[in-house]
C-alpha cells in the first residue's frame, strides 16, 4: 500500500476502462474478443486497469501480462494498490452482509 501511495502519477489523462475484470473480458477461440461494461471509464491515470494483473492472473501468467503492457514500475506499483483496494473492499461488503444475516 505505501509503494503504491508513494508511486504518483505524473503523465497525460488517458482513457481508462475502470473494472477491467474476467466478467467483462469476452474471450472466443482462446484470444480476447472485445471488452464491455464501460460504466466506469474515464480520463485520468491508467493504473486501475493493471488490477487485473492480481485479481486473475498470477506467477508466470502474471509476467506475460506485465511484459505485453508498457507500465513502468510507478505504474505497476499504483495498479497492484488498486488490487489492494479492491480486495478491502470487496472484504468489507463480505462483513457487512453476514452481520446484516446474523
Amino acid at each position: 500500500w505505501e509503494a503504491a501511495l508513494a508511486a504518483t502519477w505524473s503523465g497525460s489523462p488517458v482513457w481508462f476502462h475502470g473494472d477491467v475484470a474476467s466478467g467483462n473480458l469476452l474471450v472466443e477461440d482462446g484470444r480476447l474478443n472485445a471488452v464491455i461494461d464501460f460504466g466506469t471509464s474515464g480520463v485520468g491515470d491508467p493504473s486501475c486497469d493493471l488490477a487485473i494483473a492480481w485479481t486473475f492472473f498470477e506467477g508466470e501468467s502474471r509476467e506475460a501480462f506485465r511484459a505485453r503492457i508498457a507500465a513502468d514500475d510507478a505504474t505497476w506499483a499504483r495498479g497492484r494498490g488498486w488490487a489492494l483496494w479492491k480486495a478491502l473492499i470487496t472484504v468489507a461488503g463480505h462483513d457487512a452482509n453476514q452481520a446484516e444475516a446474523e
